[in-house]
């Protein structure tokens, strides 16, 4: 049984726990699946096939034939035409590797399969040990400021819905006793590189998960203060682990736990 909290942080009844969070972690199984979600987001990088081998390179390997090579101690790479006087060349190197302008030896392939497979149920099986994870203390304190809390999952009442502006969730995240954790998810730095000139000139520390019934209503009101608003049949591996390691704070409602599987 955990506490349920009010949106102005009092108790506000209790609730008992789903099965889910007494899930048995695995790191294997667990970081198996977030690799293989992450490699959902890869982009494919590979070479125009024609790339390098926009030229026409002809060169007769045979004795008394048109443009032959024959007794000129040339090797076989393929060469293009430059100039001639009668049945003498002027030849230059052209689409092999070792040529200038040439084509690659060993081009990335587009039908190169990047995505990593995992079974359903495993990926279920996992995301729950993530679930699970949320619950332990001393993982969630190893990524989070949440020394003044000792009881976890934080449960609070279906009444924080209501909540339409980003001070009234400022202020039910400091009701809940998270004024630290605020202030770590809401310190930006800037981005080394060439990155921040490219859209994505701050970095902030990746922040909790608030899990609701239905998120539509409340999603704008914590946009601004880095917080995810998502439901249980959304969950991901990014949203129950902090870049693949267990320990991701996640913030419940009475309905979200409820509705949990």
């Amino acid at each position: 049984m955990v506490k349920i909290f009010s949106s102005d942080g009092k108790e506000n009844g209790e609730i008992e726990l789903p099965k889910v969070f007494s899930t048995k972690f695995n790191y294997s199984t667990f970081k198996k699946a977030f690799l293989a979600e992450d490699s959902e987001k890869f982009q494919l990088k590979y070479t125009d096939p024609m790339a390098g081998k926009r030229k026409v390179a002809e060169l007769t390997k045979r004795r008394r034939s048109f443009k032959t090579s024959y007794g000129r101690g040339l090797d076989r790479t393929p060469r293009k035409t430059l100039s001639r006087v009668g049945t003498n060349f002027n030849y230059v190197g052209a689409v092999a590797p070792n040529t200038v302008g040439g084509r690659q030896a060993h081009a990335p392939k587009a039908e190169k399969r990047l995505v990593k497979e995992i079974n359903k149920k495993e990926r279920k099986l996992a995301i729950n040990m993530g679930i699970a994870a949320s619950a332990d203390l001393k993982k969630v304190s190893m990524f989070h400021a949440v020394s003044g809390i000792k009881e976890f999952p934080i449960v609070i009442d279906d009444s924080a819905v209501s909540v339409k502006k980003t001070k009234e969730a400022i202020k039910l995240m400091s009701s809940l006793g998270l004024d630290p954790e605020m202030e770590r998810i809401m310190q930006k730095s800037i981005r080394s590189g060439k990155g921040k000139l490219r859209g994505r000139k701050y970095k902030r520390k990746l922040a909790m998960v608030l899990v609701v019934k239905n998120g539509e209503k409340i999603s704008k009101a914590f946009s601004n203060l880095n917080i995810k608003v998502t439901n249980p049949a959304a969950l991901s591996m990014n949203d129950v682990s902090q870049s693949g390691r267990p320990g991701r704070l996640i913030i419940w409602t009475k309905g979200a736990i409820e509705n949990l599987r």
